[in-house]
């Protein structure tokens, strides 16, 4: 089960997400501060706890470190949907209703992502055997 991110947390997420290159806590506490007060160990902090928690991973730069997420906020955002849809007792309900919610362009790129998704199945059926091929669904006779 995925854990959504806290406030902080998100906003320091949304900038590395963004900026897409490893950050220095200096970078993510000077654009931060351009919206709220906060400190540097503060930051420095929050970007541990997503370190340890699996969200980033660092490298060392000097005496600093460079952070740089693990995967993407589509990832993450994917995982949230699973998890809530995962919840429900009637899922084919939950998504009547998901579906009821969404806006036309929301609509729109669920369907672009169903003809994505379509192209590239998840689990490939195994090609059927046969009797002028010789094959099977273990492979080419020998």
């Amino acid at each position: 089960m995925v854990r959504q991110l806290g406030e902080l947390e998100n906003a320091i997420m949304t900038r590395v997400w963004q900026w897409n290159r490893p950050v220095t806590v200096r970078e993510v506490l000077l654009d931060l501060q351009s919206e709220r007060e906060i400190a540097y160990t503060t930051v420095m902090t929050v970007l541990d706890k997503l370190h340890r928690k699996g969200w980033l991973r660092r490298e060392r730069a000097g005496r600093a470190y460079r952070y740089e997420p693990v995967s993407s906020r589509e990832a993450y955002t994917a995982a949230l949907m699973n998890d809530a849809w995962a919840t429900s007792d009637n899922p084919a309900a939950a998504l009547v209703h998901f579906f009821g919610l969404m806006s036309p362009e929301q609509r729109e790129a669920l369907r672009d992502a169903l003809r994505v998704a379509a192209l590239f199945p998840a689990d490939p059926a195994p090609p059927e055997s046969g009797p002028d091929t010789g094959e099977t669904a273990a492979g080419p006779a020998r």
